[in-house]
């Protein structure tokens, strides 16, 4: 592997021992109740009021292109805040008018529409935009950190690692952010980590609400990975003071409540009050991993039914791709469908994840030296996500390479809080 023998003992032991130290009741429901009885969304008023305005002077004055730009922004916005589709096929719309309208020359609204691509996992064409708007020259940092975004989600690490050399700055925040992100690509939570503590007291500073939230919950959820559920309990808080309707930050919460409390109770309640005001297929498929754990197959198949159905309701396009293929692949007789979806986005990202569904796919087929071969060539040394040393420890298992698995499974078994208490049993039996 890339990463050092020596920081995976040092990763695993602070792992352990977080996990000794913090056996104890982290959540105190006292503490996110009011976020949880909060009935106005101001995010969603401010976006309504604003499309509103926004609209109205477009209706006067049609040629006022940054009408439409000031537009876009707010049904992204009212996307987030809702996870409604057709907001963010709104905003798409309204960016390619504008781009239209100037033919394509001015990088702001290039670069917006390649970020709306991001978001609908339309990485191929985020990529193209990107490098117009690099032709063009103007904004030439701004537009590195967009092709840094794409080249990561797409698999082009060499890429990656040049775009974030063009915009080198220790003190400045896109960086710091940006750092850690690959510093926790190859594997360095710990220096993943302190970049971002770095990032987050440079938002702090200048008292940036934006980035404050974006810090905190992301700080959250690395903390979690680390082990260290009081910090990630205590910045899902602190995200939930700066935006009160923040679903992300309870959902982390009732995560933290269901993986290292076993409360699938209290999990269910937060997941249940934040469903009904967010549309995002993922709480269906949460409640599905709390009814497995609860040993309730038939609810269990009822909400994964349920998140099938929101996709046929709401057109997500190819956002839901993975989960999809992992879904799939893990009943048998829907494998080849699995199959499929993993060749399609190969086509669209072919990074170590994208393999690791077409390996996952071909396991449950049971082409396990198929299976076996795509991770040698693909995966093997290019991804530290635990999810994907499952499953290749399982490829390695049933290739009867037992040898290999037993750094994987000490891994896996310290990463339990990351995976899910439903993995546990799964690993032990590797």
């Amino acid at each position: 592997m890339k990463i050092s023998n020596l920081l995976k003992i040092i990763v695993f032991t602070i792992s352990i021992s977080s996990c000794t130290n913090e056996k104890s009741k982290v959540t105190k429901a006292s503490d996110y109740n009011t976020y949880l009885k909060t009935s106005e969304n101001k995010n969603i008023q401010l976006a309504h009021t604003e499309i509103d305005f926004w609209q109205k002077k477009y209706d006067i004055d049609p040629n006022q292109t940054s009408y439409l730009v000031q537009l876009s922004g707010y049904y992204t916005s009212l996307f987030e805040a809702t996870f409604e589709v057709n907001d963010l096929y709104k905003a798409e719309e309204l960016l390619v008018k504008v781009n239209s309208d100037l033919k394509y020359t001015e990088v702001g609204p290039i670069r917006a529409l390649a970020k709306n691509y991001i978001t609908q996992h339309r990485f191929r064409e985020a990529l193209t935009l990107a490098n117009k708007a690099l032709k063009i020259g103007e904004g030439f940092k701004e537009t590195q950190k967009l092709l840094f975004d794409v080249n990561m989600e797409l698999g082009n690490y060499t890429d990656a690692k040049k775009n974030l050399s063009k915009f080198y700055n220790t003190e400045d925040f896109d960086y710091l952010i940006r750092m850690a992100k690959w510093n926790d690509h190859i594997g360095d939570l710990p220096t993943a980590i302190t970049l971002m503590e770095k990032a987050t007291k440079k938002a702090e500073l200048n008292d940036n609400k934006t980035l404050k939230i974006w810090s905190y919950s992301n700080l959250g959820d690395m903390y979690g990975h680390a082990g260290r559920i009081s910090d990630s309990y205590n910045y899902y808080l602190k995200t939930l003071k700066e935006d009160e309707n923040n679903y992300y930050a309870l959902k982390g919460i009732a995560w933290i409540a269901f993986s290292h409390e076993k409360n699938t109770k209290e999990a269910n309640r937060i997941i249940d009050i934040i469903a009904k005001k967010h549309n995002s297929p993922d709480f269906k498929l949460f409640k599905a991993e709390l009814a497995e754990f609860n040993k309730n197959e038939q609810e269990k198949n009822k909400h994964i039914l349920d998140y099938f159905e929101s996709l046929k309701n709401r057109n997500y396009g190819v956002m839901y791709n993975k989960y999809n293929a992992i879904l799939l692949a893990d009943n048998k007789k829907d494998a080849v469908k699995a199959l499929e979806i993993a060749y399609q986005e190969i086509k669209n990202r072919p990074t170590p994840e994208s393999y690791d569904l077409l390996a996952w796919a071909n396991f449950n087929l049971g082409n396990t030296k198929k299976a076996l071969d795509i991770c040698e060539k693909h995966i093997i040394n290019k991804s530290f996500e635990p999810e994907i040393n499952y499953h290749l420890a399982e490829i390695y298992k049933a290739n009867k390479m037992t040898d290999k698995i037993k750094p994987f499974k000490e891994d896996l078994l310290s990463s339990i809080y990351e995976l899910g208490p439903n993995m546990k049993e799964k690993i032990e039996k590797l």
